[in-house]
């Protein structure tokens, strides 16, 4: 099973303002994309995971916390799985790639922060591979990447 991978981005500026970019980010697998706004700082949205669908992750503003937890029995997971926690924040300029077989869990850590997701399949086929679990689920302990 593929591990978590970061694709690192930049900025340029200049007298005109600033281009964000993540250049290396191959988006050829990607075939939507959606924005998360969670409505405040307490909640956390999740535990959702994906068998055959993987992800994509960038911030476009502020900060959130993304927990992922590689799942090891579909129907009835281990609670006591290792939970990571990466904090991602829009200065970071970097995508986060999230394969198949995880679970994640997502907390805004500032008012207005914007998440954006891609996926590698068309919103017919997410009925078909989407397992959640209550946001108490996991009590693993895991570590904390930045």
């Amino acid at each position: 099973m593929e591990e978590i991978a970061i694709t690192q981005g930049g900025i340029a500026e200049d007298h005109r303002g600033s281009i964000r970019f993540v250049n290396d980010f191959d988006m050829a697998a990607v075939k939507r994309f959606y924005i998360i706004e969670n409505k405040d700082i307490e909640t956390i949205r999740g535990w959702r995971a994906h068998r055959i669908e993987q992800r994509w992750f960038y911030v476009l503003a502020g900060a959130f916390s993304l927990k992922t937890v590689k799942i090891d029995n579909w129907e009835q997971p281990s609670r006591e799985l290792p939970v990571d926690e990466i904090i991602l924040r829009s200065e970071d300029q970097r995508v986060i790639h999230v394969p198949t077989g995880y679970g994640t869990a997502f907390q805004a850590l500032a008012p207005g922060s914007k998440l954006l997701v891609f996926a590698d399949y068309g919103i017919d086929h997410a009925k078909h591979d989407d397992y959640t679990y209550p946001v108490d689920y996991f009590v693993g302990a895991g570590s904390i990447s930045l």
